[in-house]
This record gives structure tokens, C-alpha cells and sequence, in this order.
């Protein structure tokens, strides 16, 4: 959570200047269930019931040698969560420490017992008792605390899940930033292809700049990817489906020069759901062309050689394996490669603008202010030009293994 890449990830608010959206909670009963679960004092409660009834199951269990003493392991479980630089145990529960460091006394009691254990531990009734237990009150110092981290931050409402803390869910179907900026680039694309086509279907020249500047966009993906790679007849019958592609990569990265959005191309489940997409169209209109049907497609993948049936009996099956393994690879380079040049980006602005933030409070300011004000302006023009570059990059490769899926090799 301390860590500053999480900014450029998805997660479960939009994140705008905390002057914008200030938040002023006054007591914990305000606060959302799941960020009470995070707290520490509320945490140290629940490990101490948690301990109580581990004790019991364990001793149930037989085991001669006994649990470690409450307040040794207590502790162990406080240092656990705090150590670190980035902190990566901090906010995790006392059942999810047993797991981890305590995997032997996990083991020595009986699953449904441990389940029954977690499921009592994490229930509403006991966020909601916390919260209604007059005895813990939170010091207006905490409050203010708190305040200022949700200051800020936008909180997408979830009806159909629980989330865990601000970048991970907990259960049930979460909708996170990124979902809905893909949302939002599908629905500029349904009303932008709706309004072009009407206008191409009225069979009248293309007038004004808008009409203009998204043919200029479709004619180069026609003229200059679809057909040359498939050639005229396929490429037209491919047109729809690299429009969408390009367009739609195209929308994603672009998002992520919008202040206070995102990109959601910067998440690795996009860019292989994406990849996804053409493999799978791949292997459909492959094993609808070749013949015979189905099994075609993956022979198809096996290169024709002259061999000896002793030398095809030992080296196809290796070359055929090779062959599946070279599929799924290059597929998921191609969502790699979109991932991390988008990643890389916005990592290198964070970096370039994080120089102004660590020069604040020091004489130096007036200088490095500038410089960072610069570099991350004249970078944002490289990110643009980037935007539409690995739009173009991942609809020609994709055109190229669509092709290479139903031509014989």
C-alpha cells in the first residue's frame, strides 16, 4: 500500500487533488467496513480472539507440544505486519499471519475447524460490533489521519462485491477504475462507428474535420495493414474486427494522458485479454477453413518437410509440441509488449515529476521545479506519439498471426 507504483495501477477509486474531493469523517461509525477492518487497533482485537479460539482448536487436536504463548505471538504477528521498507504484510489479518509463518500449527488442527476459524474472524457482525463498541473510541488525531488518506480518492461504489483495501478485492464481482474507463472507451467507439457508418450509408463525400479525421484513421487500417497482409477480399472481412482493436487500444492508452484517469492498457489483464481475443479468433477461422475441420488448424501448425518416417515418428511430435508452445508465447508477448511499454512510461513520468516532490523542502526547489515541469511536458509528447504507436504495433502483429493462422505453412 506504501508503495507509489500502486498509483499508476487499477484500483477501486479515481484519485483527484485532495482540495478537490476532501473527506471529513468524525467518527470510525463513518468510515467504510473495510478500511475499519485495516485498522491496527481493531486488527489487534480481532487476533486476540482469533489466538483464543486457535488455542482451544489446537489443543482439541492432541498436538504435546502446545501453541506459543498470546503475547509472544502477538507480538511476532505486530513486527510481522511492520517489517519491511514497503511494508507488504501491512493491514494483513492475524489468521492470514498464521498461514503464512505459521504453517505447521495451521496444519495440526482440522481444515473445517481453520475455516470455521477465518469465516467467524471475518464476518460483518464483527466489523459492525467494533464500530457500535462505545469502549473503542478512535482519537480525533487518528480520524485526522485517516481523513487525509481518503482525501482525494473517489470511492466507486460496489454492489456487487466487497473489496479489501483501495487495490484488492475481497469477494464477489469488484469494479475498479480501469473497468470503467473500458467501459467508457467502448461506448465512444459504439457512437462513433454508429454516427460514421450512417454517414457512409447516406453515400454522401465526407464533410468537416471530424468525419475526415476518423476515415483518415479507418483507410490507413484498411489500406495499409488489413488488406496487405490478408489481401483485398479478407482484408475488407477483417477491417471491422482491426477497427475495433486499434480504436479500441487506442482509447486505453490515451486515457492515461487524461489527468486523474489511467490507463487501463497498463494492466496485464487487459493487454492478454486482448491477445486472448486474436488467438482465439485464430484458431476459430482456422478450423472453419482448413481441412479437416478442427484438427486441420493444428496440423497446420506442423511446417511440410520431406522426412523419413523414422526421423517424422521422432522429430514431429518434438517440433509439433514446439509449435503449440510457440502459439501461446508469442500471444502473450504480444500483451506483454503493450503492458510494458505503457508501464514504462508512466514510470519514467512518475519518476521525472517525483524530482520536483523530493526537492519541496529544499533550497533547491526553484531549480529542480522547472527542469521536472519540462522533462515530464516534453515526455508527455513522446507518450502521445507512444499511445497511437503501440495501437498501430499491436494490430499489425495481430494481423500477421490472424493471417498466419488459416494460410497453409
Amino acid at each position: 500500500m506504501a508503495n507509489p507504483v500502486l498509483h499508476i495501477k487499477d484500483g477501486y477509486f479515481f484519485e483527484v487533488p485532495k482540495f478537490l474531493y476532501p473527506v471529513s469523517h468524525e467518527a470510525k461509525s463513518d468510515f467504510p467496513l473495510w478500511w475499519v477492518r485495516l485498522d491496527d487497533d481493531f486488527q489487534s482485537l480481532q487476533a486476540d480472539r482469533v489466538y483464543d479460539k486457535f488455542a482451544r482448536a489446537y489443543a482439541s487436536s492432541g498436538d504435546p507440544f502446545g501453541v506459543p504463548a498470546k503475547a509472544e505471538l502477538l507480538a511476532e504477528y505486530e513486527h510481522w505486519k511492520h517489517a519491511g521498507t514497503a511494508h507488504p504484510n501491512a493491514g494483513k489479518p492475524f489468521d492470514a499471519y498464521l498461514e503464512q509463518e505459521q504453517t505447521e500449527l495451521v496444519e495440526a488442527i482440522s481444515t473445517i475447524k481453520w475455516a470455521q476459524i477465518k469465516s467467524d474472524a471475518h464476518a460483518e457482525s464483527e466489523v459492525v460490533g467494533y464500530i457500535n463498541d462505545s469502549h473503542h473510541k478512535w482519537p480525533l488525531a487518528k480520524i485526522n489521519e485517516y481523513n487525509h488518506h481518503l482525501s482525494g480518492k473517489v470511492l466507486i461504489p460496489q454492489p456487487f462485491g466487497e473489496i479489501k483495501n483501495l487495490h484488492e478485492s475481497q469477494s464477489g464481482f469488484c469494479i475498479s477504475k480501469f473497468m470503467i474507463l473500458e467501459l467508457l472507451v467502448a461506448f465512444c467507439l459504439v457512437a462513433t462507428f454508429s454516427w460514421v457508418g450512417r454517414r457512409v450509408r447516406s453515400g454522401d463525400p465526407p464533410k468537416g474535420r471530424l468525419w475526415n479525421f476518423f476515415e483518415s484513421f479507418l483507410l490507413f487500417i484498411r489500406n495499409d495493414i488489413a488488406r496487405p497482409v490478408f489481401g483485398h477480399k479478407d482484408g475488407d472481412k477483417f477491417c471491422p474486427l482491426l477497427w475495433t482493436i486499434f480504436l479500441f487500444i487506442l482509447g486505453c492508452n490515451l486515457m492515461g494522458m487524461v489527468p486523474w484517469m489511467g490507463s487501463p492498457t497498463g494492466a496485464f489483464g487487459v493487454t492478454l485479454a486482448l491477445a486472448v481475443v486474436i488467438m482465439m479468433t485464430g484458431m476459430v477461422i482456422g478450423s472453419l477453413r482448413l481441412k479437416p475441420f478442427f484438427i486441420g488448424y493444428w496440423l497446420n501448425l506442423l511446417p511440410h518437410m520431406e522426412l523419413p518416417t523414422i526421423m517424422s515418428l521422432a522429430i514431429k511430435p518434438m517440433l509439433f509440441l514446439i509449435e503449440i508452445m510457440g502459439l501461446f508465447i508469442k500471444h502473450a508477448v504480444l500483451a506483454i509488449r503493450l503492458l510494458a511499454n505503457m508501464v514504462a512510461g508512466h514510470l519514467v513520468l512518475l519518476g521525472l515529476m517525483m524530482v520536483a516532490v523530493e526537492f519541496a523542502n529544499s533550497g533547491a526547489w526553484y531549480v529542480a521545479a522547472p527542469v521536472s515541469i519540462l522533462a515530464s511536458t516534453l515526455f508527455s509528447c513522446l507518450e502521445l506519439f507512444v499511445a497511437f504507436l503501440q495501437a498501430y504495433v499491436f494490430t499489425f502483429l495481430a494481423a500477421l498471426f490472424l493471417n498466419a493462422a488459416f494460410h497453409s505453412h
